[in-house]
């Protein structure tokens, strides 16, 4: 019997020769004393340290300086994208309501198709546009916000809202101006207060 360890140990360091130094040997002493945090109890005979394999924090890398979470420039694509395909949509479907709506008293023919076409495509560019330079201004805000402060916050939510609904309605006067950034301020309030929602229910926050 000794005669086949002493075998199976050279034939061990022949391969370890071979493929480059053998893996350090633990033995159960040390094996017993390693603790292993979410994970079953291994084999005392595996020559893995264990706590190469024990992970408690997330596996994946980040460019150097960003963040987990996505910053006003990056979303502001997404913001304004997403805004003005709403906005189409939307105002598609309105379109296509008003055409029915006014043309009722008329047969289906050619004239009432090219009316009902003519009232969805102004009213979906219509839309279109006035939600595309709302998330436009928004995430212009944001982002400016961002860099002034150099922090990313609620705050900047708001003051961007507030700051977008006074400068798209400054054509109407002083008036317009409080009434947009009241608008704005309340739009704005309720995302922040959505947003954080789960953080004042005590759980934590998802991030996109």
């Amino acid at each position: 019997m000794d005669n086949n360890l002493s075998g199976s140990g050279l034939s061990k360091a022949g391969f370890g020769s071979l493929f480059g130094a053998a893996a350090p040997g633990y033995s159960n002493t040390e094996l017993a004393g390693v603790p292993i945090t979410g994970m079953s109890p291994l084999s005392p005979y595996l020559n893995v340290d264990p706590r190469y394999l024990t992970q408690d924090s997330d596996e994946f890398i980040l460019p150097i300086g960003a963040s987990k979470a996505r910053g006003r420039f990056e979303l502001a694509f997404f913001t304004i994208g997403g805004c003005c395909f709403t906005g189409a949509l939307f105002g598609s479907l309105n379109g296509l309501r008003m055409g029915l709506t006014e043309t009722r008293g008329m047969a289906w023919s050619k004239p009432r198709n090219v009316q009902i076409v003519n009232l969805v495509t102004r009213q979906g560019t219509t839309w279109a546009t006035s939600l595309g330079s709302l998330a436009l201004l928004y995430s212009a805000f944001g982002v400016a916000l961002e860099a002034a402060r150099g922090a990313e916050d609620d705050l900047n939510t708001v003051a961007a809202g507030t700051m977008t609904g006074m400068l798209y309605k400054s054509a109407g006067g002083l008036r317009g101006v409080a009434r947009g950034g009241l608008a704005g301020l309340a739009i704005s309030g309720l995302y922040a207060l959505y947003s954080n929602w789960d953080h004042l229910k005590g759980r934590s926050p998802i991030h996109y």
